[in-house]
């Protein structure tokens, strides 16, 4: 999934903010207990930052990087930076400016692997992640934030707390204020946010409650911890495109909600109860405050589904949930 530019401008404000010994040990630190990143730790342990640069060596532990990277992501992780390493396009694919990866701080000489390093991080900041702000993120007033909370909630509390860490990176972005560098090039231009949860496809409607609770709660916390205030903001659970249908079926006695839909792996059509979230948000927001390795007495499916065929007529759009609403938030003062 290609993130939206709010997530882009998270993860490159990250990286503007810091130098590359800071990133480096920030980078590094978040690779603790995640096995996504055994065989990058198991190179940087026998790389040497103070050796002569060389090109093999640096595309080696690059790639190595962008694989953690590609694999964290998919495990539900948002702090996946640098932002261009999983999105590089096909111009930057394979650049001198993307070949870089975080190392332990040292006083490391002169053209030496993590000099070099630390040169290439800062190239990328002046070539990829200033433009970004100054071309792009500069003429934007309203911004629609996609997050993947039933995501991050699969893949377990450490994944969510990720995702706090994130949404509080995202509305530090909003804050040109308060920031030196958008400062300059912004000034305060953002005057609504709509935190969006992705894929309320997946779940039954009878818990598109629950869901937006958790988001509220989420959006809640991410605006207590980064000082936010100026914007407009909202949140709601959608699906852009909706891929499934829904089905109560009797389970001893009871009814369970189901949805059904094409699986986008296999092809096959399924059906399945994806679990239930909380009622209190605080089940899913403690744990993960608490950096607990899963959910105490829970467990969350997460499957992904193919766009089902369609036959619309002339004047209908394709199914979704919610969109109309984004819209009028984002829309409606201006269609007035």
């Amino acid at each position: 999934l290609t993130p939206p530019p709010c997530g882009l401008a998270a993860l490159h404000l990250e990286v503007q903010s810091r130098d590359y010994g800071d990133w480096s040990d920030a980078a590094l630190e978040r690779t603790d207990n995640r096995p996504q990143a055994e065989n990058y730790r198991a190179l940087v342990a026998a790389a040497d930052g103070a050796m002569t640069f060389q090109e093999q060596e640096a595309g080696k532990l690059a790639m190595a990087w962008t694989d953690y990277l590609h694999d964290a992501k998919k495990a539900g992780y948002s702090d996946c930076t640098p932002g261009r390493f999983i999105l590089p396009g096909d111009i930057m694919r394979g650049a001198p400016i993307l070949t870089f990866a975080p190392l332990p701080r040292g006083n490391y000489p002169k053209g030496s692997l993590a000099a070099e390093f630390a040169r290439r991080y800062d190239a990328y900041k002046k070539t990829v992640v200033t433009p970004f702000f100054k071309d792009h993120f500069a003429k934007i007033d309203r911004q629609v934030v996609l997050i993947d909370v039933l995501g991050a909630i699969h893949a377990g509390p450490r994944a969510v707390k990720d995702l706090r860490h994130t949404m509080q990176s995202i509305l530090d972005a909003f804050q040109p204020m308060k920031n030196l560098f958008l400062k300059k090039i912004m000034g305060p231009r953002i005057d609504r946010i709509l935190f969006a949860a992705t894929k309320a496809d997946h779940l039954h409607h009878t818990q598109h409650g629950k869901m937006t609770a958790i988001m509220q709660a989420l959006v809640k916390d991410a605006i207590q911890r980064a000082g936010f205030s100026g914007a407009e903001t909202d949140n709601i659970a959608m699906a852009a495109l909706r891929t499934t249908t829904e089905e109560t079926r009797e389970h001893k006695g009871q009814p369970l909600h189901m949805v059904c839909g094409t699986l986008l792996n296999t092809g096959k059509h399924a059906c399945f109860h994806p679990g239930t979230l909380p009622d209190n948000p605080g089940e899913i927001l403690y744990p993960a405050l608490k950096g607990m390795d899963k959910w105490l007495e829970r467990d969350f499916q997460a499957m992904r589904f193919a766009p089902a065929r369609l036959s619309l007529k002339t004047d209908e759009g394709p199914p979704h949930i919610r969109l109309d609403r984004a819209a009028q938030f984002l829309l409606g003062d201006k269609l007035q």
